[in-house]
């Protein structure tokens, strides 16, 4: 008979094949993300005959990526092209520029680069194509403040969005109002040219009018959305005036709105949504099969305050561990989504660092239990962690955790124990994977 402590010992040494194995099925959903083959496959479909001229313009963290497979599809014939990206990083591309700007909070850097993507698409006339490529991102990456709200104004919006917890929906509800291009007004700048988007998705439900703020997308929000959402959080009479003043005015009438589904420039606008969430975790789920778990895929929408869901988790995750259900050990649940942190402390991190740290209070004591939550953008908030590990004895290592949590503080909690997920940019987003590994025995 096997005493505590040797019980425990057991337990414990199963943790780093855990974590390898939370690793390796996070990359294998990284892999099923990949934007350059996903780009590929869609426009090796398409007769590219019919159009005298090409024109590829866009933004987004995945930009770089789906420029490179663009160029691999259609090379010279494009006429030329411009992309808003957060990192350029030595990517060399022929026909098609990237303009490196600022991400999360647009930057001057933007502005130009959107104002030039404006006049290319203006210029493009009824024979041409306007090829857009949105990821992830977009909605900073591609800034062109409607006068006479000002690159500070929407800088300060942004930054008091981000911070109050607003979902990525009602940030964008927002930016479209306060934008020239966004909310459907940069297909309408390139009418009568054909113009088709390819779309990663990085939001809940791959709504075509929230992924990068619907540049080209029919827009369902409205001057009033925007004016209750920042009441909502109670920053309305937080923002610049020129912003409040715009949306009352628009909310009044007096300001043209976005424009709507059903509108007749949109005859020739077509939209393909070629990489999402969904399509990441069904990836994880088979990489997780072939080392050993029965994969349960909880959703690809979760969203909410990051803690509570974090809670969630680690309930479902003790509810396998100890009674087998909905399936016994060896188990991966897998989740995917977007959560919010509204801040209140002055620390460092992310909505996948805090959800891990949260999850790991909740799970102090469990044996056999890994939790990895990481970002597929490879970027997890103000950081350069994608993400971060834990497991149930995360807490012997450092106590502390929940002051870290009140703090929001968890980027330099998991950087002391070194459990940090870091990848670099990866040129892909679309969302956030959860991974929870629970082992046999306790």
């Amino acid at each position: 008979m096997r005493t505590d402590r040797e019980a425990d010992t057991k337990a414990t040494t199963r943790v780093p094949a855990l974590r390898r194995h939370a690793l390796a099925i996070f990359k294998a959903a990284l892999r099923a993300a990949d934007p350059t083959d996903a780009v590929v496959r869609q426009l090796a479909r398409s007769d590219w005959e019919r159009y005298r001229r090409i024109y590829v313009v866009g933004a987004g963290k995945a930009g770089v990526s789906m420029a490179q497979g663009v160029e691999r599809v259609l090379g010279p014939r494009i006429t030329g092209g411009l992309i808003n990206v957060p990192c350029v990083r030595g990517a060399k591309l022929r026909y098609i520029a990237l303009n490196e700007c600022g991400h999360p909070l647009p930057d001057q850097r933007g502005v130009d680069g959107a104002a030039c993507i404006a006049q290319l698409v203006r210029d493009a006339g009824h024979d041409a194509l306007v090829l857009c490529v949105i990821s992830g991102g977009a909605s900073a990456l591609l800034p062109m403040p409607a006068e006479p709200v000002t690159l500070a104004a929407k800088q300060a919006v942004t930054g008091l969005l981000l911070a109050s917890g607003a979902n990525i929906h009602e940030i964008n509800a927002v930016r479209k109002h306060i934008s020239a291009i966004k909310g459907g007004q940069l297909a309408r700048l390139a009418s009568p040219a054909a113009v088709q988007t390819l779309l990663l998705s990085d939001v809940i439900g791959d709504d075509l009018d929230g992924i990068g703020s619907g540049p080209t997308a029919p827009d369902r929000s409205t001057f009033a959305d925007a004016v209750a959402i920042l009441r909502r959080y109670e920053i309305l009479n937080r923002v610049p005036a020129t912003v409040r003043n715009r949306l009352e005015q628009g909310a009044s009438g007096k300001i043209d709105e976005t424009p709507k589904p059903g509108d007749a420039m949109f005859r020739r606008v077509r939209h393909t949504v070629i990489g999402s969430n969904g399509l990441a975790l069904d990836a994880a789920a088979a990489h997780a099969r072939q080392l050993g778990y029965r994969p349960i895929i909880l959703s690809s929408t979760i969203q909410g305050e990051t803690r509570d869901v974090a809670g969630m988790h680690a309930a479902i995750a003790r509810e396998v561990a100890h009674h087998g259900r909905p399936a016994k050990p060896p188990v991966c649940l897998i989740s995917g989504g977007e959560t919010t942190v509204t801040v209140k402390g002055s620390g460092l991190g992310g909505r996948n660092q805090e959800f891990v740290l949260a999850a790991a209070i909740a799970l102090a004591g469990e044996p056999n239990v890994v939790v990895l939550s990481a970002g597929t953008d490879g970027i997890d908030g103000p950081t350069d962690a994608a993400g971060a590990v834990a497991d149930g004895h995360t807490l012997r290592r450092n106590p502390d955790a929940p002051r870290y949590l009140d703090a929001n503080d968890s980027y330099h909690y998991f950087q002391r124990l070194g459990d940090l997920v870091i990848t670099g940019p990866t040129n892909t987003n679309v969302m956030d994977v959860r991974i929870l590994l629970i082992a046999p025995g306790r």
